[in-house]
């Protein structure tokens, strides 16, 4: 018997102490690799012609890069410890306060998403993704049998849910507000929510969509150039003509790495938004089906958590973010593809910025953690009954 206890306990710290989701963290590896390749290939002309540095956005991202694996890393090892501490309702309000400095900070491109801290630019909206699934997975786990009962009970995550889409809507922004709403609603289904009472508080959204569509003039244009079928090149669908230019051009396999013509000045914000048309172009299709591919796998691993999970708090947060970071890069790619209208919108883990890869590699962190953690728990489970 003393036996057996001396085997599992050493077992159970040996495991607990060293055991990684490898196939997760490869693939988030691989993101990171191709999206700093990729920053530097769309951004060197854009650097070199406005910032006399062909390396400056390349070596900011990578600044940020850092920072961030630095804190996937502290996530992956100690979330687990964090969430008996950290109170998801006082992250979000800290958000909100953020959120709102914005609105009143300096406008950059005509738009008050960022708060400007010496060189460095902080955009909320990234984080307040974060702050939105902790929230909803900590209600979720202490409140699920309340859910059920009536669309009442979904008061207590709707508003907090309905204060950060409008905050961040006035930056004016309808791309991250659009992806916070449509994750919690995989969020709230999963846990159990009736279909029903999510339909009626998504009608009551629909209104308020309506008049963001037709209070910004510009939005309306995009919609009307996506309808047609055909961009006003001199107009709003001058970037999707450009995309579409950028992804046609590469082909099957691509002009070859730095081989883009449309980076050139050409495709507007082609290391930002239009990233993926720009690896479209020199990675051609089979390039670009690599990236899909890693990223369907983060789908395919991120559900298998959730579903295995013995935790509600981890299997509904663990699904908000494989939906949020899946959802957001598909929403990316539909953009470059014409397939929704265009609006911006970060693909993860490649498109510059600061603020989007933190969040991104702190999603990843907190998703290594879930699923590290549960593996652990599976294999002491087997353990034990040895």
């Amino acid at each position: 018997m003393l036996r057996k206890y001396k085997k599992y306990h050493k077992l159970k710290v040996s495991y607990l102490n060293q055991h990684v989701d490898f196939p997760l963290l490869f693939i988030t590896i691989t993101l990171i690799l191709f999206g700093l390749v990729f920053m530097y290939s769309s951004s060197a002309y854009w650097g070199e012609h406005y910032k006399n540095d062909s390396f400056f956005y390349f070596k900011r991202q990578l600044i940020f890069t850092g920072f961030g694996v630095t804190m996937m890393a502290l996530f992956a090892k100690y979330y687990h410890k964090m969430k008996f501490f950290l109170k998801p309702i006082y992250i979000l309000i800290a958000m909100w306060v953020l959120l709102i400095i914005a609105l009143f900070s300096e406008p950059i491109a005509n738009v008050n998403r960022w708060i400007k801290l010496g060189p460095i630019q902080i955009q909320p909206s990234e984080f307040a993704k974060i702050a939105i699934l902790l929230f909803i997975a900590d209600y979720l786990d202490r409140h699920k049998s309340k859910l059920i009962k009536s669309p009442k009970a979904l008061l207590p995550v709707i508003i907090p849910v309905a204060i950060t889409i409008i905050l961040i809507g006035l930056s004016p922004d309808i791309g991250i507000p659009a992806l916070i709403f449509l994750v919690s609603l995989v969020m709230l289904f999963a846990a159990g929510t009736k279909l029903s009472h999510l339909l009626i508080w998504t009608f009551t959204v629909i209104p308020f969509g309506i008049y963001e569509m037709f209070h910004y003039q510009y939005r309306w244009k995009r919609l009307l150039s996506f309808l047609s079928f055909t961009p006003d090149v001199s107009n709003e669908g001058y970037q999707l003509s450009q995309s579409f230019t950028a992804i046609g051009s590469g082909g099957l396999t691509g002009m070859g790495l730095g081989g883009s013509k449309m980076k050139l000045m050409y495709l507007p914000a082609g290391h930002t938004d239009f990233i993926f048309s720009i690896i479209s172009e020199e990675m051609g299709f089979l390039g670009t089906s690599v990236i899909i591919a890693l990223f369907c796998a983060i789908l395919i691993r991120g559900v298998r958590t959730s579903v295995k999970s013995w935790y509600l708090h981890d299997s509904i947060l663990a699904l908000g973010i494989t939906v949020t970071i899946v959802m957001q890069a598909f929403m990316n790619m539909a953009v470059s593809l014409g397939l929704i209208p265009t609006k911006g919108m970060p693909l993860p883990f490649f498109s510059y910025g600061g603020s989007s890869i933190l969040s991104s590699l702190i999603l990843m962190g907190i998703l290594l953690n879930i699923t590290s953690r549960q593996d652990r728990l599976q294999v002491l489970k087997r353990s034990g009954r040895n």
